[in-house]
């Protein structure tokens, strides 16, 4: 090998590893600003996270507060069934110590009505 092709190899290394160098620092440098705008990305999500969450709470809040009157209501139309069976019944037995007969039920009885009857004494 001449001292021309020497020198021109080695140039030619040196131009490669100076290449390689620069695209190693083109990708360090671009990395830097997108690992801080991760991080601000993440105090973001963190703050969205935490609005869903106080958000959610409130929600199960009213949810809880609906669900209590909601069996405050059906525990009151319970008694109030409960008590017309039995005021029904009594008016029956007053009408059958008097030797009559009561009406008769109305019919048909709805299908909505008859899976409940069960629960009344009927």
């Amino acid at each position: 090998m001449r001292p021309e092709m020497l020198t021109a190899a080695s140039a030619l290394a040196v131009a490669g590893v100076t290449a390689v160098g620069g695209v190693v620092t083109t990708v360090v440098g671009r990395r830097q600003p997108r690992g801080q705008q991760r991080r601000d990305d993440f105090k973001e999500i963190v703050g969205e996270l935490r609005q869903n969450q106080a958000e959610l709470k409130a929600e199960l809040t009213v949810q809880k507060e609906q669900s209590a009157r909601d069996r405050e209501r059906i525990t009151a139309q319970d008694y109030t069934m409960r008590y017309m069976v039995g005021w029904v019944r009594s008016l029956v037995g007053y009408i059958r110590q008097s030797h009559l007969e009561p009406p008769p039920p109305p019919q048909p009885v709805p299908d909505e009505v008859q899976q409940w009857l069960h629960d009344v004494g009927l």
